[in-house]
């Protein structure tokens, strides 16, 4: 059942246009006002309208005036009322529905875009006990302001999860916690600059997202280094004369490539001898379905590493969590920075996602989620091999999306194109790339999708690439 929302206390709350002087009956007046406010959404349906006495003597008129005007709203479907309740709104406005204009492509159907995580499988019973163990235990004085570190259970609880099952080497002490990725980067640009840093080197192709407004913002130059089929080109990037690098080592986005041994040490000799410093986004890592857990960078060098992780493709991006595992050397500027940037992430969200990884919900919703997405992969990859064997997947073994590099002869855009018309969203890899170019390629997410619904989104983009053939 719909929430009833009180809309209204007075008549002056209802905007009521009542003419004293004019022909028309006062109580066709007040239904016409009324309903006016019912059409252009004013009132919304299941709001409560003031008792007609209230009415009554806010305008100076008799009670019978208000209760025939409510009466016929009533008959007409507009009200609705009941003895000893509310009168209430019946009817929600009617928006004009908007012709599509000629030409356009059609609904999307089937949407196959990237970065997203099945939020209706989001942990709620576990997630409310957290939440009631930290409003009944949690001390007062947490409430109070805080340091922008973040609260000092959380602190403890992400690097022990963190040193068990991502291989960091992190303390408490250096922990910063912000609001997702896009924050966590944007506090460390600021700090770099305001250090003399220059030039940040990011991965060629590389997501769209605030890193490089960020960087630009503050003044430094960001430059593209390519990536091959294990993640970024070290050779290249030791040619940058950057002062730091952001990467994707464990899942490169959007190609899926996995850094190799050799590659992450050239990668911390690098920065160590440049003084520079390695942001390591490990965005999905906990997903992975045909091959053997990853260590995180940052536990083959804490001091030139920041580990940045987040909630947001394992639980839910709504909730807004990140951390930083800063070393000791950045910890204080990156802290002022986020007090500086909104006094610090809400202590309740901070303490309930504590006492969820304590509890062990953490691990038990990636043991639910993993078979999960992996069938809706394993469903991917098959709906591939049977209706598009010529297009190629890659980074298949982990995370929530894929990378299907096209044959010669089919037009990236003009592939995205065709997929629009047959109501399937798909994007492409060529938007992402930087300055490097590559082949055409489409990025496949799946998180959100079921089996019948990849199945179908399939077969309907192999009907489209049929056109171009």
């Amino acid at each position: 059942m719909g929430r009833t929302r009180t809309n209204s206390s007075t008549a002056e709350d209802l905007l009521l246009d009542v003419d004293r002087s004019a022909a028309e009956p006062l109580h066709r007046q007040i239904a016409a006002s009324i309903r006016d406010s019912i059409r252009a959404g004013r009132l919304r349906l299941g709001a409560s309208l003031p008792p007609t006495r209230t009415v009554a003597a806010d305008l100076g008129v008799s009670r019978g005036v208000v209760v025939e005007a409510y009466q016929q709203l009533v008959a007409e479907g507009y009200l609705t009322s009941r003895a000893g309740g509310y009168t209430q709104v019946a009817a929600g406005s009617v928006a004009a529905r908007a012709e599509r204009p000629a030409g356009d492509p059609p609904p999307v159907r089937i949407d196959f875009g990237y970065g997203r995580t099945d939020v209706s499988s989001f942990p709620r019973a576990a997630w409310l006990r957290s939440v009631r163990t930290v409003l009944t235990t949690t001390p007062n004085e947490r409430f109070a302001y805080l340091d922008g570190r973040g609260v000092p259970e959380l602190h403890d609880a992400l690097t022990g999860y963190l040193n068990r099952v991502r291989g960091t080497s992190a303390h408490p002490d250096n922990v910063v916690v912000c609001s997702g990725f896009g924050q966590g980067v944007s506090l460390l640009v600021q700090v770099l600059a305001a250090r003399g840093a220059r030039r940040l080197a990011v991965e060629d192709p590389s997501p769209d997202d605030d890193t490089r407004l960020v960087a630009a913002a503050a003044g430094l130059e960001v430059v593209g280094v390519p990536v091959g089929t294990d993640g970024i080109l070290v050779e290249h990037l030791e040619n940058t004369d950057a002062d730091a690098v952001v990467l994707t080592p464990s899942h490169q986005w959007p190609t899926g490539g996995v850094l190799s041994a050799a590659a992450r040490a050239r990668v911390i000799a690098w920065a160590q001898r440049r003084r520079a410093l390695v942001i390591e986004d490990d965005y999905d890592a906990e997903y992975r379905y045909d091959r053997s857990p990853i260590g995180a960078m940052q536990g083959l060098a804490p001091d030139s590493v920041v580990y940045c992780g987040t909630a947001s493709k394992t639980l839910a991006p709504g909730l807004r969590l990140g951390w930083l595992l800063t070393p000791a050397h950045l910890v204080d500027d990156v802290a002022a920075a986020k007090v500086l940037a909104d006094r610090g992430s809400p202590v309740i969200d901070q303490l309930t996602f504590a006492d969820f990884l304590d509890r062990g919900e953490f691990d038990r919703h990636l043991r639910r989620m993993r078979p999960v997405y992996r069938r809706r992969r394993d469903a991917l990859l098959d709906a591939l091999r049977t209706r598009l064997p010529d297009l190629e997947p890659v980074g298949v073994a982990a995370g929530q999306h894929v990378v299907a590099w096209l044959p010669p002869g089919l037009d990236e855009s003009a592939v995205v194109a065709a997929a629009a018309r047959h109501g399937v969203a798909v994007k492409g890899v060529s938007p992402y790339r930087l300055a490097h170019p590559g082949p055409g390629g489409l990025i496949f997410g799946y998180a959100t999708l079921t089996e019948r619904a990849i199945a179908d989104g399939m077969a309907a983009l192999a009907d489209a690439v049929a056109t171009l053939r």
